[in-house]
Formats: structure tokens, sequence, C-alpha cells
């Protein structure tokens, strides 16, 4: 631990709009007592309704960003979201590999905003797979992002997504959640599976609310935030659970914007 406060670094795209990217992720690990740093890999002009325009940070200022932190500050976790250029995954990889040591690394591989729109080129998503997902402690994809990682169709079953998550293990993960926001039925379930062959699940009540804007970025900041404070894998996955279920029980507290609004972030210390 690095003194009294951990640290966790975001690398990661930033939403104008303020509810997902580096924004969320901040907002995240301040309200679960953890310093945030950042390196922003992109900048979009988003709001909550969608995604008007994508400005990707050069590759080479994205590893000046990373030795900057990196070379100052004690780092306890990382947390890696949008990065859409293969550039820019090569240099946040490389830049793993001088910097983070052993910091726990949470992988969201962002690739479809909640508006629907595309964040991640096609090509880059190989390169994704190939550079960052051996390096990754945790990936974080939920049940469309897991099928794009593997080639496959959505899963539809439970079955099937411990079997995906499986494959993605096999891909080099160290360990897969799969989260459940995207599928059914009254509760969300993400699926835990590690590379030692440990399967767990995390339930939740499904909460009627369309203010879920930034939910896949604050539940993996969440989760790095717990893995900076020491917690176990799936101790970190359980408190982040329960932080995003109290988010989005809270998120109609808030009237932001005329689309999929905000979670709370801040839902035990403001109204």
């Amino acid at each position: 631990m690095s003194g009294a406060s951990p640290i966790a670094v975001t690398i990661a795209g930033s939403d104008s709009g303020g509810g997902a990217g580096i924004q969320a992720d901040l907002k995240t690990f301040s309200a679960l007592g953890v310093y945030g740093a950042s390196v922003i890999t992109a900048l979009t002009a988003q709001n909550t309704r969608g995604v008007q325009g994508i400005h990707d940070v050069p590759a080479d200022f994205v590893a000046r960003q990373i030795d900057s932190v990196f070379s100052d500050l004690a780092v306890d976790a990382v947390k890696i979201g949008m990065l859409s250029q293969i550039a820019v995954i090569e240099a946040v990889a490389d830049g793993l590999s001088r910097w983070a040591g052993t910091a726990p690394v949470v992988l969201d591989p962002v690739m479809v905003a909640t508006s629907g729109d595309r964040l991640i080129s096609e090509d880059a998503v190989a390169a994704l797979r190939e550079r960052l997902m051996g390096r990754a402690d945790l990936i974080t994809p939920n049940l469309p992002e897991a099928a794009v990682l593997l080639g496959e169709p959505v899963a539809g079953d439970e079955a099937t997504i411990v079997a995906q998550a499986r494959r993605l293990v096999g891909l080099g993960a160290r360990a897969v959640l799969i989260k459940g926001g995207h599928g059914t039925g009254a509760m969300s379930i993400d699926h835990l599976v590690t590379r030692e062959g440990h399967a767990q699940t995390f339930a939740a009540q499904r909460i009627a609310t369309r203010n879920t804007h930034g939910t896949g970025c604050t539940l993996s900041s969440a989760i790095a935030a717990g893995l900076a404070r020491s917690l176990t894998l799936p101790e970190a996955v359980t408190a982040a659970k329960n932080y995003l279920t109290a988010a989005l029980t809270a998120a109609d507290r808030l009237a932001i914007g005329a689309g999929h609004g905000p979670v709370h972030h801040f839902h035990a210390i403001w109204r």
C-alpha cells in the first residue's frame, strides 16, 4: 500500500458528459476511498444521448502520460478501459511492462457505449486480445463483448457463459468476469472464472432504471479500487457489485440529461 491512501490509475477515454470513462472511474475511486490518477487514451464528444465524436490521443502521448504517472506515484492497481486504436493498445501494453510491476490490472474491454455507439475499431479487437489480455489479472466483458473477443454468438444460458469465460481464460487472462447486465430475468448475474478453474457467481436484483450510463466502467473501476485496498479478487468483485447496485438504485435521484443518465456514484455522500 502507498501511504495512507491507496492509489489506482485509470487508463481510458474521457466522457465529456461525465457519466462513463475516466470521469466515472475517478468518481468511483473517490467514493471508495482510493486516490485516482489517469491516463487519457481518447477524447469523446459524448452525452447521455450518444457519442457524437471520438478524437484519439496520439500513442506517444499516451506513453508519456504513463511514464509521468508511474514514475512518481506508487500505484496499487490499474484499470484499463477504452482503447480504440492498435497503436494506443501497444503503447499501454509496453507501458505496463515498463512500470506496472505486480500491481493488479483490471481490463474492461470497452467496445460499445450504452447508447449503442461503437468505441473501438475492428482491427483493434485482435490487438487487445493479443497484447493485453495476458497482462490482465481480470477482464470484465459484458455478454456481447465476450462474444466479440471469441468470435462467437452471444451466450444465451449459464453453461455457455461459463464455457466462454473458460475459453477467454485460455486466451491468456488470469480471471474473467462476464457481466450479466445484458441478460434477462429478475437477477443480474455475473460469472467469475479463474485460471485455476474456480467458478463463482455474483447475483443482484436487476434495477429498473434508464440511468445506466457508465455501469461497466463503474464496476471495473470499483473492482480495481478493491484490489488497491488489498481485497482478494472475490472480495473486490462482491464489494464492487454491491456498490454498483446501490449506485443504480439511487440513479433516479439524479436528473442528468435527456437520455441514459449516469448511475449515482456518490449515493452514500450526497443526494
